[in-house]
């Protein structure tokens, strides 16, 4: 129920879902029965044996306190969401609501997996070639180094086994390249990583985020946050200008026509909605989390990323990979 299109746009990306992910054996829609029944039926769709309602009288909102909305709402269709993992009723959660009562719930609930301090929300991006991840975007603005180098391991696990990426080459994001740059944070960061069992490449710059360097590119959710949405608005704003300048007269037009495909393929790279939310990495359970404007698309794709999580195992993938670390 949370987001700004809900329920219209998650009871519809859960319909399209199932009809493309044969591996979801149940799907729980989680709140007011009602409205959901109501938007189910636009699509001809009603519970099955694979589709479920799960019926709650409470909505956490966008500018709910998260403490306050895990405390006072607990029938909410986020904690009841969160509930069913934690039981072990539901694999995975999807919710586009208030982040931060997400993360509170998740980590209230479901706690942090063995060897995890703090989790990380993981952001998958476009680079020049292929994606990589940005880690933490937001669950945790203050974290230590150590923090770090379990995001790093998390994000690697992450890359490894959903992602396919054979060897996954890890950065911190730092102010210069050469070793030594940065605050105490990135430097100490720096330190550890040197000595940990993962591919570290150093550091990486704002100006190198996209051009390919690392895989998994690590910093505390202050910086990852502002750094996630930076890149956002400068996005919408470069893809606005050029459509007005494309299309401000019949010559301009003419030749954009000519390169439309192009276009076309450009949007589409850097289309946030086919990567689908950010898979918040450390808690025991799967939680994703997608935008609050996310679009139909986008909740369909972010189910498609709880699917893959869920089938790789990425949990104890993580839960190994920290032990081996934790014990050298």
């Amino acid at each position: 129920m949370g987001g700004d299109f809900a329920p219209a746009y998650p009871v519809h990306a859960a319909v399209e879902a199932l009809k493309n992910f044969p591996a979801i054996s149940r799907l729980v829609l989680v709140g007011d029965e009602e409205k959901i029944r109501h938007e189910l039926s636009k699509h001809g769709a009603v519970p099955t044996e694979r589709l479920h309602i799960f019926h709650t009288t409470q909505v956490v909102a966008m500018d709910d306190s998260p403490v306050e909305a895990v405390r006072k709402k607990k029938d909410s269709s986020m904690c009841r969401a969160v509930d069913l993992v934690k039981e072990g009723a539901a694999d995975a959660i999807v919710s586009a609501g208030n982040t931060g009562a997400l993360l509170a719930a998740s980590t209230i609930k479901l706690r942090t997996l063995p060897g995890v301090d703090r989790a990380a929300l993981a952001v998958v991006m476009p680079k020049r070639e292929g994606i990589f991840v940005l880690m933490d975007a937001g669950a945790s603005v203050d974290a230590k180094p150590e923090n770090l180098v379990d995001y790093a391991i998390m994000g690697e696990a992450y890359c490894r086994h959903i992602l396919r990426k054979p060897d996954p080459k890890i950065g911190v994001l730092s102010n210069g390249s050469e070793e030594g740059k940065g605050n105490k944070l990135s430097c100490e960061t720096y330190d550890l990583l040197k000595e940990t069992p993962v591919n570290f490449i150093g550091n990486v710059e704002g100006h190198a985020l996209f051009d390919g360097q690392a895989d998994v590119i690590v910093c505390d959710g202050f910086v990852g946050n502002i750094t996630l949405k930076t890149i956002e608005s400068l996005s919408k704003l470069t893809f606005k200008v050029i459509k007005e300048e494309l299309t401000a007269n019949f010559v301009r037009l003419a030749g954009a026509m000519l390169v439309k495909s192009a276009f076309r393929s450009i949007a589409k790279k850097f289309n946030a909605d086919d990567y689908g939310g950010a898979l918040l990495l450390g808690v025991n359970g799967i939680v994703i989390k997608a935008h609050g404007s996310s679009s139909v698309l986008a909740l369909y794709n972010s189910l498609r990323v709880a699917v893959e999580a869920v089938d790789n195992q990425v949990n104890p993938h993580i839960v190994e990979n920290l032990a081996k670390v934790h014990n050298l």
